[in-house]
């Protein structure tokens, strides 16, 4: 019998597909199997399932039947979306922290995604660079060339962005392999117990919500250390260290031990502290970033202030 890992990920072509349902697929609903098995997101798998392009074994379900292991499962995929295009444009708040013919390190603001990508329509930090005249390598996907790694849209803080092929390759590899420091500053609600601890929990797309990640079972493996800084009566001050990159990592991992990042009301947070601590997104920093430099092998450490909105929130904190 087929498994996932013996098929492998399919991408989306926009044609017909036909395959017999995995053994770990079994018992799944419908459209849940049908985002995992094609990588599509749950919203475009229901709507496949309610257009009648998915079947089960030559009929139509419903998206909540769930599926048998062995059963035969016809997909017509929709065509796949157009690559976004990187426009050089200026990016208020953007500030290169380092720069030279191999890497440029950038101080990213709230608000700015790191590279374009479907639905987004806001300032990315490419584009930002674009503007300011630096080159980027050409490895990767168009839209997110020399990007080896990436901060959520609302986490601010120091990035890195590859300029030169052989920086682009070291980088990616060195980010695989966990040999580069990583570390946040998050303010959560209530007070950690342990007051040092790490989280070790898997985590994929929320089974439910496509724009969420939750720690689910099967995940990819997400590992985050934490120690508490300082202690406030509604709150704390932590620095994290993440051993793994995952989408969201730091706020799921956070949440799911019920102290989610002040303002992160997309897991949890409560919103009357957040609008008593006048923030409007997640307490989330990339305070320190340290490396390997790819072309010198020497060890480079960057590290970034915290923006005004973040040291309002510490402010009322602490008065």
């Amino acid at each position: 019998m087929t498994s996932i890992s013996d098929a492998g990920p399919v991408r989306p072509t926009g044609d017909r597909r036909s395959l017999p349902v995995p053994d770990g697929l079994d018992g799944m609903r419908l459209d849940q199997a049908v985002s995992r098995l094609f990588g599509l997101s749950r919203t475009v798998a229901a709507a496949l399932v309610e257009a009648g392009d998915a079947l089960v074994d030559g009929a139509a379900r419903p998206k909540s039947d769930r599926v048998s292991a062995g059963s035969w499962l016809e997909v017509v995929l929709p065509a796949p979306p157009t690559a976004p295009t990187v426009i050089p444009e200026t990016v208020p708040g953007l500030r290169v922290v380092y720069s030279d013919d191999d890497i440029v390190v950038v101080d990213k603001p709230v608000g700015v995604a790191a590279h374009p990508s479907p639905g987004w329509t806001g300032p990315t930090v490419i584009g930002g660079l674009a503007a300011l005249g630096h080159t980027i390598a050409t490895s990767g996907a168009a839209e997110r060339q020399g990007v080896v790694h990436r901060l959520d849209v609302g986490t601010t803080g120091v990035m890195v962005v590859a300029k030169s092929e052989q920086a682009y390759s070291l980088l990616k590899r060195a980010f695989k392999a966990r040999e580069v420091e990583k570390r946040y500053h998050a303010v959560v609600q209530g007070h950690l117990d342990p007051l040092r601890g790490t989280v070790d929990a898997p985590i994929d797309r929320h089974p439910t919500h496509d724009y969420r990640w939750a720690v689910v079972s099967g995940g990819k493996p997400s590992i985050t250390h934490y120690d508490t800084l300082e202690a406030f009566p509604a709150a704390s001050l932590l620095d994290v260290r993440l051993e793994t990159g995952r989408t969201h990592q730091i706020r799921v991992h956070l949440s799911t031990l019920r102290h989610p990042c002040v303002g992160d009301l997309t897991y949890g947070a409560d919103p009357t502290l957040a609008a008593r601590l006048q923030l409007t997104r997640q307490w989330l920093h990339a305070r320190e970033l340290a490396f390997a430099h790819p072309r010198t092998a020497e060890q480079v450490r960057f590290v970034s202030d915290y923006p005004d909105d973040l040291e309002v929130a510490l402010r009322i904190l602490r008065d």
